[in-house]
């Protein structure tokens, strides 16, 4: 397999990532808190954003950047609130 095609499908695969994790909440599957949103928009982030490198898109790898980061900040928030508090 060539990069060109590795660097397609992860694009590609990004982007129905993103799409369906958007069509879900949209469609009342999933909520906009919840973890499994927020993993698939993080994944798909990566997946676009590695496609966008490999393109020199750097508009697109800037934005996925971002959004992956906006996703990753979301489910370290969500694993604290998740975890039992600590005694001291």
């Amino acid at each position: 397999m060539t990069d060109a095609l590795l660097f397609g499908i992860a694009g590609w695969s990004g982007a129905v990532l993103i799409v369906a994790a958007y069509g879900l909440l949209t469609a009342g599957k999933l909520a906009a808190g919840g973890a499994a949103y927020q993993w698939l928009n993080v994944v798909g982030a990566v997946g676009v954003g590695l496609n966008g490198w490999w393109n020199s898109a750097l508009p697109s790898v800037a934005l996925n950047v971002i959004w992956a980061g906006i996703g990753l900040v979301a489910l370290i928030r969500l694993g604290r609130a998740r975890a039992p508090a600590s005694r001291e």
